[in-house]
């Protein structure tokens, strides 16, 4: 991945291979569910093999939901967690001690259905917010992630919070390029849109996530690669064009007259059962 693209964050990893994958693709965090509800569910031992293999590689991410502090503190500490995501009922008060009992950054994720979501993330003052989508399937609405559903991303629109987003649920190859075009997040993220089965990641959806992704990167000027394309092949334009009438004047008038065309740098660099989380 580009330093100025969107970042990438590959959810309910289970096992080390995946988790090498997803990084040699270029992934920025990978995530390990602690939750045995969850068909996600990643075994202590299958993260100690992954995050000694990617420390200093990624960001490793252990994601909980309404755990005991003193879980979250012990998991962190034994697997050396970079970032914890909270995806439960966790309050403000509670992701502010996690941060500082565990050093670790912390992801508060929310479940979106409707504006006033959106308002509510407001109240988090944490490293990040993570947005999925609340099942609309009746039955479904309790679960956490997972569940392949996306939600309104015109809901975003009136979103004003500094705090880094995280673009989360039902988002795969087929959309994700349109879902950073659409709402720019920081970073998205991706359980169930890339895998074969709960689980376990599939290496040729992978391969075209990241691929659409990097086809939606974004530089510091907020255009799209697209853009940023098409406004280079305009300025090679009208580069010719300015280096053809600088000819022009030069055998018309005198050399002193004429300026031509100079080299112009446009563009700078700039993620079941009911509370089963991604």
């Amino acid at each position: 991945m580009s330093d100025v693209g969107t970042h990438v964050k590959i959810c309910g990893i289970t096992r080390l291979a995946d988790a090498e994958l997803a990084v040699e693709l270029g992934a920025w965090a990978v995530g390990m569910v602690f939750f045995k509800a969850s068909p996600r569910s990643c075994s202590l031992a299958e993260a100690q093999r992954i995050t000694a293999a990617l420390r200093r590689r990624a960001e490793l991410c252990g994601v909980f939901v309404n755990a005991p502090m003193e879980e979250i503190v012990g998991v962190s500490e034994q697997l050396g967690l970079t970032l914890l995501q909270l995806h439960g009922d966790e309050g403000p008060s509670f992701c502010g001690e996690a941060a500082r009992r565990t050093g670790a950054r912390v992801i508060k994720a929310l479940q979106v259905s409707g504006p006033g979501d959106i308002r509510d993330a407001a109240r988090f003052h944490t490293d990040f917010h993570l947005l999925d989508a609340r099942s609309a399937v009746p039955g479904r609405e309790l679960l956490r992630g997972g569940t392949g559903e996306t939600f309104d991303w015109r809901l975003l629109a009136g979103r004003r919070s500094k705090v880094p987003l995280i673009l989360s649920g039902g988002l795969g190859p087929e959309n994700v390029t349109e879902a950073i075009e659409r709402v720019r997040p920081f970073a998205v993220d991706s359980a169930s849109g890339t895998e074969s089965a709960p689980g376990l990641k599939d290496q040729s959806k992978l391969g075209d996530f990241f691929a659409a992704v990097e086809r939606a990167a974004f530089d510091s000027s907020g255009e799209s690669a697209t853009q940023a394309g098409s406004s280079t092949q305009a300025e090679s334009v009208r580069h010719a064009e300015s280096a053809t009438q600088a000819e022009s004047m030069t055998s018309a008038e005198s050399v002193t007259q004429a300026e031509p065309a100079g080299a112009i740098d446009q563009f700078g660099d700039g993620a079941p059962s009911v509370g089963s989380p991604a």
